[in-house]
């Protein structure tokens, strides 16, 4: 786990849709992660730092499936140039969005990523923006996913907390993984100019 003190410019909040942070289908760590990253989300305002919700498009029948109550966000999106919704389709949330465009419009160079699942959509997201050149922490206690469940002949059950662990440590080569999010800090970009 890597330890940093330069402030980031903004906050990829990935997939934190009432499908999974209420009621019986929610993660087991549902509680901490809303926690967390509401405090991410309060912070990143205040700084003025770019904050960007990402939610995913589940298919038809899916507790994500479009405008179905799984799908809304947990968090409310605040109105206004420093904060937006982007829709997805893929684990990554770069793929076929306009994220990319959406930072290098704001002068975005480095950013952390928190949400939903560690293993699939964080992961992807924060890979890819490594691979895009910025500079990316993932707070460790703001990311969760779900138990696995055992599979005979194949393993055990594996516990949410070691596929979240197991997600951030490939990671940990090329972006910052620190184990408090209340260690991440931001400060605005310097917007782009058209």
């Amino acid at each position: 786990m890597s330890s940093h003190t330069s402030p980031f410019h903004a906050l990829i909040v990935v997939d934190v849709q009432r499908a999974f942070v209420r009621g019986d289908g929610a993660l087991p760590e549902a509680g901490r992660l809303v926690d967390r990253t509401g405090d991410l989300i309060a912070r990143a305002r205040a700084a003025g730092a770019l904050v960007v919700h990402v939610q995913n498009d589940g298919p038809v029948g899916s507790d994500d499936e479009p405008h179905s109550p799984g799908w809304e966000l947990h968090h409310p999106v605040e109105a206004g140039a420093a904060e937006v919704a982007i829709r997805k389709t893929h684990d990554d949330a770069f793929q076929e969005t306009s994220l990319e465009e959406l930072l290098t419009a704001s002068g975005v160079r480095s950013l952390a990523v928190c949400g939903l699942m560690s293993e699939m959509c964080v992961q992807a997201t924060a890979r890819t923006a490594v691979a895009l050149g910025y500079r990316v922490v993932l707070p460790y206690d703001a990311h969760a996913t779900y138990d696995i469940p055992a599979e005979p002949g194949i393993s055990a059950a594996v516990p949410a907390g070691t596929v979240s662990r197991v997600a951030a440590w490939p990671l940990s080569r090329d972006a910052d993984v620190t184990a408090r999010a209340a260690d991440v800090t931001f400060n605005a970009p310097a917007r782009a100019t058209s």
